[in-house]
């Protein structure tokens, strides 16, 4: 048996990053493993530049997520103004500071995806070989975290509480399956019908990596540049995904 953390996410707004390039900032329909482990890290209370601290989270726990709602695509056209590369030098202090001077502004263009009215059901494995932060204390942090959590972007909170659970079963499905059947999760999902906020798919699709145990057979398997290297430098290397879409598994 492995054990696996359960939780869900709900919002009005997320983001998750892909590779962006110039003024695209483009969003995928599913939670990437370094947004994921960025609110967990948030909710333990490490800092950015702990690259130790996330190393340990990243290589403690395998990454799977079923897609209950992908949303709707939603594109915002993005202008922010900020010094020029000359007036940086000067360290301004405030944001007044650097817009005082308008001959010294640049303005900064950039096209912003986001999915609207999301749920998703995340479950990570894992991994008893590193040493990391417990099942029992992640779940213990997604309750009360000690920084503000939020789906990918600061713009984008979190609406309603994670119900995180620790469920030991045999693969990623059964502990999800499980967690659905569980009387909290029934009383969260109960909740997002009276507030018709989302409708779970009836096909939910399946997203998992390597190593996490899984009993499905995966119809699509892609690389996905995810995996956290340095949270202060911001550098992510390539891992492995597979997608599978089982009939309502």
């Amino acid at each position: 048996m492995h054990r696996f953390i359960v939780f869900r996410l709900y919002g009005p707004l997320a983001a998750w990053g892909d590779i962006a390039v110039g003024e695209q900032r483009p969003s995928t329909p599913h939670p990437s493993k370094s947004a994921v482990l960025g609110l967990i890290a948030a909710a333990l209370g490490i800092r950015r530049e702990d690259d130790p601290a996330h190393a340990n989270l990243s290589n403690g726990y395998g990454f799977a997520v079923r897609v209950d709602s992908g949303g709707t695509p939603l594109r915002d056209f993005h202008t922010a103004q900020s010094p020029k590369s000359s007036a940086r030098l000067h360290h301004l202090q405030t944001r007044r500071d650097e817009l005082a001077d308008r001959h010294n502004r640049a303005t900064v263009l950039s096209m912003r995806d986001y999915r609207a009215d999301v749920t998703y059901t995340l479950c990570l494995h894992h991994r008893k070989t590193v040493a990391t932060p417990t099942p029992e204390t992640i779940t213990e942090a997604l309750r009360r975290p000690r920084f503000t959590p939020y789906l990918g972007r600061r713009s984008c909170p979190v609406a309603l509480p994670f119900a995180p659970d620790i469920i030991a079963a045999d693969d990623f499905t059964a502990a999800l399956r499980a967690y659905d059947a569980g009387t909290g999760t029934e009383k969260h999902a109960k909740f997002l019908q009276q507030m018709g906020i989302t409708e779970p798919a009836r096909d939910p699709g399946y997203y998992w990596e390597d190593g996490v145990p899984a009993v499905l057979l995966p119809s699509q398997t892609t690389p996905r540049h995810d995996q956290p290297l340095s949270r202060a430098r911001r550098q992510f290397a390539p891992r492995t995904e597979h997608y599978a879409q089982p009939g309502g598994d």
